[in-house]
């Protein structure tokens, strides 16, 4: 497993402000499960988490997962846009006490 650290601002989020998009695919699981890569990118500012995550998924084969660590509330749209226009999938997601864990499978 690949890691990548750096520091920023935490920001918070409520509930409510999570996109259905996420909602949909929250699981404990995504925290746990076996990827390929991990990318720590907590206390980093918009748009260092979806910088990292595109770094980390340009090495990767199709069908592997990325796990994305992230304090920054703005990931919770970033990601969602950031599937929709790459064709990616987004198969985890997870709000831990401090930090969203974000689950991505990359696709050709």
């Amino acid at each position: 497993m690949k890691a990548a650290n750096g520091e920023g601002v935490v920001l918070k989020t409520s509930e409510a402000s999570i996109p259905e998009a996420l909602k949909v695919v929250e699981s404990t699981l995504t925290i746990s499960c076996e990827v390929s890569v991990e990318v720590d990118a907590r206390q980093l500012a918009c748009p260092l988490p979806l910088l990292k995550a595109k770094q980390g998924l340009r090495n990767m084969a199709a069908g592997e997962l990325i796990r994305v660590l992230s304090t920054d509330a703005g990931s919770l749209k970033d990601f969602v846009s950031f599937v929709q226009l790459t064709g990616q999938v987004l198969e985890g997601f997870y709000q831990q006490d401090d930090y969203y864990c974000f689950l991505i499978r990359k696709q050709s």
